[in-house]
């Protein structure tokens, strides 16, 4: 009689635990989506006011999102960021030339967008594409583009990985180790536009990946 008593809260309790344990077990739609996101890649490119981060600014920012295999996940807008006459008024011979050229100048001009909002919105499109402190900073000589975003965006760069993805470093490795292989790579248009400059990084690490990583 005790034994058949027993039984149903016996079978209850199982029930629970094993419910417990499977909830436990189970990762949460938001695990998932951080540790998914983990090896993803994030393409940088800045267009300054020349090249000294102690006395130049930013005057453009874009970002690509990538997956490990250089996918494109997602794309941000190119940030214009407004900076007053004197910087630009001062900006060597290179940096005249190219930005007036290409538009950037007058954009610069134009632009609403300050440098903290800049930030902001940054922040805000990596976000849902990173693991926190898990994915690196890629580009053209990114480390040049990380000490300006050390230094104006800061909140930027805590959310990425200390390490950097430099597209230059394996292109010169390449000028050494193959030569015959860097004279098939793919021709840069060089508009010195961020996103322009960062789909041709992209473009150019696939190149670098079939060729040498193979």
């Amino acid at each position: 009689m005790l034994f058949r008593k027993l039984i149903p809260k016996t079978r209850r309790h199982l029930t629970w635990l094993f419910r417990t344990m499977t909830t436990v077990s189970q990762p949460s739609v938001q695990e998932k989506t951080v540790d998914s996101c983990k090896n993803n890649i994030v393409w940088v490119d800045l267009e300054m006011s020349g090249l000294d981060v102690n006395t130049e600014h930013i005057l453009e920012m874009a970002c690509i999102i990538t997956d490990a295999n250089l996918n494109v996940l997602a794309e941000s807008e190119d940030l214009i960021i407004h900076q007053p006459d004197s910087v630009l008024d001062s900006m060597g011979e290179w940096c005249t030339r190219q930005h007036g050229e290409s538009g950037l100048t007058a954009a610069v001009k134009n632009s609403k967008i300050d440098l903290k909002t800049a930030e902001k919105m940054m922040v805000d499109f990596i976000q849902p594409h990173i693991s926190p402190s898990s994915c690196p900073l890629a580009g053209n000589s990114i480390h040049c583009d990380k000490q300006f975003l050390q230094k104006y965006m800061p909140n930027f760069m805590e959310q990425l990985h200390y390490r950097i993805i430099d597209v230059s470093s394996i292109k010169e490795l390449c000028r050494r180790w193959y030569p015959e292989t860097l004279n098939q790579a793919p021709v840069k248009k060089l508009t010195h536009r961020a996103l322009d400059d960062i789909r041709e990084s992209i473009e150019e690490l696939k190149f670098y990946r079939k060729t040498v990583f193979k």
